[in-house]
């Protein structure tokens, strides 16, 4: 059935990084979105590079951390545009630092963000989405919400939490019957501003692990999940590798995030003790960072990986095409030897 109006989608974390590029690349198909975040500055970015691209934005300033503020943005968004096609939940908060050097209070506040964020969105979508019986709700993860690295234990912690309340309530809606479609999407290491305004305490500025894709390649499957009915989405080489082996090999995994995550997740140059992060206040109040981090020379542009995950019907049915035609091949030359 053709679409009679725009498609609405919901981006949390949509002022910068994997929830920007998200924005923008709904934007191209047109449609009408709200775009969730605390910091003013880069949600007015965004709205501009919204419309730019052909959609519609509705900048909702709202901290994920607290339900009522999120639910107040959902009822904004169907307000404005109208029932809720769409939600992407993408924010997310991370502290560089061993567990030795961590504070309570941080632990606190990335799980509230990271994964009690992840929990406020989809109970907000769900709210609107079950009584209709459709909707998708999309679920930013990542590698390490499988296999977990130093320095990183209070955002690896949330992300796994994130998976495992995702497969409760995957169960939960099969057995409703409900149409409410539900996926994850783990990503790679990416080029978005965390790594700019992350709280940190180590010696060296913090990096993405290698290899390092650009936000957009996330983008790009965030939009394709939300219109196929995949469970999971893993999107590059490394993000595969890490799970299987994770879940072949776990013993040696841990001793080899041991061995390279440290220097992995630091470049060589000297972090700035003044640097501000957002992990209590956002830092683009006025400013806009933008999707992109510090990091665009060594970040591809695309995963051919991801492509071909995407495309992986058409290639099956290729490659038995090519079978087949091998095999009648051999049947007639057999036949022209008789």
């Amino acid at each position: 059935m053709a679409r009679t109006r725009p498609e609405v989608v919901v981006i949390t974390g949509a002022s910068g990084g994997v929830g920007r590029a998200a924005a923008v690349a709904f934007a191209r198909r047109g449609a009408h979105i709200g775009l969730l975040a605390r910091g003013r500055g880069g949600l007015e970015g965004a709205r501009r590079e919204v419309e730019e691209a052909g959609g519609r934005g509705l900048v909702v300033s709202a901290d994920v951390a607290e339900f009522d503020q999120v639910d107040a943005a959902a009822a904004a968004v169907e307000r404005e545009f109208g029932p809720i096609d769409v939600w992407v939940n993408s924010a997310m908060a991370t502290v560089f630092a061993p567990v030795d050097c961590m504070e309570p209070s941080e632990y606190r506040r990335v799980t509230e963000v990271t994964y009690l964020g992840f929990v406020h969105g989809t109970l907000a979508a769900l709210r609107r989405m079950k009584p209709r019986d459709r909707g998708t709700i999309i679920q930013v993860g990542s590698a390490l919400a499988y296999r977990s690295i130093p320095l990183q234990s209070a955002y690896c912690a949330a992300k796994a939490a994130v998976r495992g309340f995702t497969d409760s309530l995957r169960s939960e809606l099969i057995h409703d019957r409900s149409q409410v479609h539900l996926t994850m999407v783990q990503m790679p290491g990416l080029n978005t501003p965390q790594f700019e305004w992350g709280k940190s305490r180590m010696p060296r500025r913090s990096r993405p692990v290698a290899p390092v894709y650009q936000p957009e390649v996330a983008a790009e499957a965030i939009v394709w999940s939300a219109h196929h009915r995949r469970r999971e989405l893993w999107v590059a080489p490394s993000t595969v590798q890490a799970i299987l082996v994770n879940r072949l090999a776990p013993a040696f995994a841990d001793r080899y995030a041991a061995q390279v995550a440290y220097s992995g997740q630091q470049t060589d140059e000297p972090a700035d003790p003044g640097q501000p992060d957002n992990l209590w206040e956002p830092v683009d109040t006025t400013g806009d960072f933008g999707a992109h981090g510090p990091f665009d020379d060594e970040a591809r542009g695309r995963s051919l990986h991801l492509w071909a995950n995407l495309h992986r019907g058409w290639l099956a049915l290729s490659a038995a095409a090519i079978a087949g035609l091998a095999c009648g091949a051999w049947v007639v030359r057999g036949e022209g030897r008789s």
